[in-house]
């Protein structure tokens, strides 16, 4: 071996510690070599592209090394140049080949050099990981912190938002191999992130993506969404979730709102499109009672059966509200009424010259078609239907997130902050019951993933693209009550993190700086 000559700023203990290191440069090599070929090959089995010999040999090599540098007080620092060459045992004939570190090798060497520093700082018992050791042999060094933070650092990489939008940028290039495999590697590597909402969310565009790319293997969820499975889980959100629950109270205060401006009557007729949403109705009820001042109100509620609530349903929706409202003393008429958009009209939605007429769109236009799908276009149909029924107010409630016509890539991106922040705040705030709705979420982010055409149901907008959709129908925003910002403020500063502002006409509500409902009011 080539002799040479110790640097003399270097200290002893130092310098016992590069001897020791010396025989490990073999192993080293050998390891990276693996690592080198294991990335070139496309059959990824999901185990580490290691072995454990490899392993005991290097890690034994250092356990000294470990001592030495941390009884040293030396605050020395050698570097060494990015083309640098090691010194190979391997020698032909009599002279001795100087190997170019390459690359990936120098980046791996780096690493455990990093790690050889922080591993005195970072000593963890081995028991700490179980997952780790239960893949390790008997014999393994009883110092694996080392191993075992870089172990997890990787996982949490592979187990990223990054790497989930990367497949979607592959998938929206038509490179579906390249999505494929990063869906696969994701798939056969644990989550080791700590937050459970993150790992639920992970899990949810995991499944939407998987189902995009291989729709045979990975059914897509559409019909599912029409259960009434998926809709007992919608209907727990809107119940549980202050952002939901909070933008319906902010639509019924602009109902009575309308229905004060005209003291003359106290008959209130309310169109309702998606009853389903009964909280909002049980809400509306009390607040009616509490407003009566001894002249009973009269609450008609007019609702339309479809595919999604079908009659029966809807009559049992009926049958719970007049026991409530008998309980409160409000009268209240229910009715039930199967009609193709183009047949509404008043006289057959029974509606009266004396009485209040409120139409209520919560939650309603982000399901249907536009014109990006259907020539028919059945959402500006509704609205131009609405219009015709001259109502005194329009309420409007809408999840915000750019879901409808925005491009792959973006509406991925879009799915993962906004279902990021909801599941968030369901943990903050129901985290007791949070199992039934995160069922229907998960429906809800895989179609708005994996499906396309008239099998993606959801299609939410922002509150921009909405509020000029209802002008071009010819409705006017009315503008936002202070006193009910000032009461759905109260009612929001009961659960921690969420926010309420006003903002372009609509009362926003939000989680941790993102707006996730906009609620408004038009006539």
């Amino acid at each position: 071996m080539e002799r040479f000559t110790w640097p003399k700023f270097l200290s002893s203990s130092r310098k016992r510690a590069i001897q020791d290191l010396l025989p490990a440069q073999n192993p080293t090599k050998k390891l990276a070599n693996v690592f080198d070929s294991h990335s070139q090959t496309s059959n990824d089995t999901g185990q580490p592209p290691f072995t454990e010999h490899l392993i005991v040999n290097i890690l034994g090599s250092f356990s000294n090394t470990l001592s030495l540098s941390s009884s040293s007080q030396s605050n020395e620092v050698m570097q060494v140049p990015s083309n640098a060459c090691i010194r190979s045992e391997v020698s032909e004939g009599s002279e001795s080949i100087n190997t170019p570190l390459s690359r990936k090798t120098s980046n791996i060497r780096t690493r455990l050099d990093q790690n050889l520093i922080d591993g005195r700082h970072q000593q963890r018992s081995s028991d700490q990981n179980p997952d780790l050791n239960s893949i390790l042999p008997n014999n393994f060094p009883s110092d694996t912190s080392i191993f075992t933070n870089r172990f997890l650092e990787d996982s949490e990489s592979i187990w990223s938002r990054k790497s989930l939008i990367e497949a979607a940028t592959a998938i929206s290039e038509d490179r579906t191999d390249v999505a494929w495999e990063i869906l696969t590697r994701l798939s056969v590597s644990r989550n080791p992130k700590g937050i459970y909402s993150e790992q639920k969310l992970m899990e949810y565009m995991l499944s939407a993506l998987k189902s995009r790319v291989s729709p045979v293997d990975n059914p897509p969820p559409v019909g599912e969404l029409f259960t009434e499975d998926h809709l007992l889980s919608a209907q727990s959100l809107y119940e549980l979730s202050p952002c939901f629950v909070v933008g319906f109270m902010a639509a019924n205060h602009a109902i009575l709102e309308a229905a004060s401006e005209q003291p003359s009557t106290n008959k209130l007729h309310l169109i309702d499109f998606d009853i389903g949403l009964e909280r909002q109705h049980q809400h509306l009820l009390y607040e009616l009672s509490k407003r009566q001042a001894g002249n009973q109100s009269t609450l008609k509620i007019t609702t339309l059966a479809d595919g999604f609530n079908g009659k029966e349903r809807l009559r049992m929706v009926g049958d719970r509200l007049s026991e409530l409202a008998a309980r409160m003393g409000v009268g209240l008429v229910f009715n039930v009424v199967s009609q193709k958009l183009s047949e509404l009209s008043r006289d057959l939605l029974g509606c009266e010259a004396d009485e209040v007429l409120a139409v209520n769109l919560a939650f309603k236009l982000y399901r249907m078609l536009d014109e990006s799908v259907s020539l028919e276009n059945p959402r500006d149909e509704l609205l131009q239907r609405v219009k015709g029924l001259a109502p005194q107010v329009v309420t409007l409630v809408e999840q915000e997130m750019n879901g409808n016509t925005a491009p792959f890539k973006v509406r991925v991106g879009e799915a993962l902050a906004y279902y990021g922040a909801l599941l968030e705040s369901i943990e903050s705030s129901a985290p007791s019951k949070r199992a039934r709705m995160e069922k229907g979420l998960s429906g809800k982010l895989r179609n708005l993933v994996a499906c396309e055409g008239r099998d993606r149901v959801e299609r939410c907008e922002v509150f921009g693209k909405w509020r000029a959709r209802m002008e071009m129908a010819g409705f006017e925003l009315k503008p936002v009550d202070t006193y009910g910002v000032v009461s759905v403020t109260k009612i929001v500063e009961g659960y921690p993190g969420h926010t309420v502002k006003e903002e372009n006409g609509g009362v926003c509500l939000g989680w941790g700086g993102r707006t996730l409902t906009v609620a408004s009011a038009w006539h």
